[in-house]
């Protein structure tokens, strides 16, 4: 992809995000409206995104790419655990889970998702989808404890882990590229048509959380740093650990894009429910957002 052809993908969906900014400043997208959206992308729109991305012909070696790029995606979420640890030790207990949820938890699942088939295709797409297990497992298991504390019900844990949508879609793509089993025509369009519709309305669910937060009031010393952490040293971290582990270029380019990814959106929605700092995690969220529409054509053109 070139430049001018990166260019217009990025003008693209930061035009969806000012649509959905749009919708929900006039009130056509409620709260609630936003939540469904939320509900309707994770349980249907994204997983069948997923499967879409796996119906291509069978190729040993993508399988072979797949365990690496599953590997570098461990290994990048142990670290982030372990900086956890002893980052942030600085800053108030609220502050503190909000930050810590957000280096082990990006917004890949919803914009990096568009960006990675939109730079690498339907290749980029199943990559993206099996580096981010990894991020899904620790979100549901460390990610939440920084909230609600270690005794989580490790069984309900491991059930929200396996059975999440996206992994569901994984693991049936997965099942349907390794058998070349061919879905009946009907059922192929149905899937190819619900999955074309994740870019749009993932880029109006950022748009609506972009409105929650008063543009002036996002710059701040701490979300400034962690944009630092976020977006530049992760990504080269992920960068690093993907030409160690031998990575072709376009899995690489995925780990590094999907790494760069802006704080989780789930952010700001556990800071809200678990009694930490909710104003504070949205304006984490929508700066680390508002940079990366800078910081990820940068990378892109960075790994070529």
């Amino acid at each position: 992809m070139n430049l001018l052809e990166l260019c217009n993908l990025q003008g693209s969906l930061f035009l969806m995000i000012l649509a959905g900014a749009v919708l929900k400043r006039r009130g056509i997208i409620s709260k609630e409206g936003e939540k469904c959206l939320t509900d309707l992308c994770v349980n249907i729109v994204i997983p069948c995104n997923i499967v879409k991305s796996c119906l291509i012909s069978f190729d040993a070696s993508i399988f072979k790419t797949c365990g690496l790029l599953l590997a570098v995606g461990f290994v990048l979420q142990l670290v982030c655990v372990a900086l956890n640890k002893v980052l942030f030790k600085e800053y108030s207990e609220q502050h503190r889970k909000v930050l810590q949820y957000c280096t082990i938890v990006s917004n890949g699942g919803f914009l990096g998702n568009p960006v990675a088939e939109g730079v690498y295709g339907s290749m980029g797409l199943l990559y993206a989808s099996i580096f981010l297990i990894p991020m899904r497992v620790v979100m549901w298991s460390a990610g939440t404890s920084y909230f609600v504390g270690g005794g989580s019900d490790r069984k309900k844990v491991l059930k929200n882990v396996l059975t999440h949508p996206c992994l569901v879609g994984v693991y049936i793509g997965m099942f349907l590229m390794a058998t070349q089993l061919q879905l009946p025509g009907v059922l192929k369009s149905t899937v190819t048509y619900i999955g074309n519709c994740n870019s749009a309305l993932t880029m109006f669910i950022i748009g609506t959380i972009l409105t929650d937060v008063k543009l002036r009031e996002i710059i701040n010393p701490t979300a400034l740093k962690f944009s630092v952490l976020r977006l530049f040293l992760l990504p080269l971290l992920a960068y690093g650990i993907s030409l160690a582990a031998g990575l072709d270029s376009v899995a690489a380019g995925v780990a590094v894009i999907m790494t760069g990814m802006p704080a989780g959106a789930t952010a700001a929605i556990f800071a809200a429910r678990y009694d930490s700092d909710a104003p504070f995690a949205a304006k984490t969220v929508v700066l680390t957002t508002l940079i990366s529409m800078i910081t990820i054509p940068a990378w892109c053109l960075f790994i070529g």
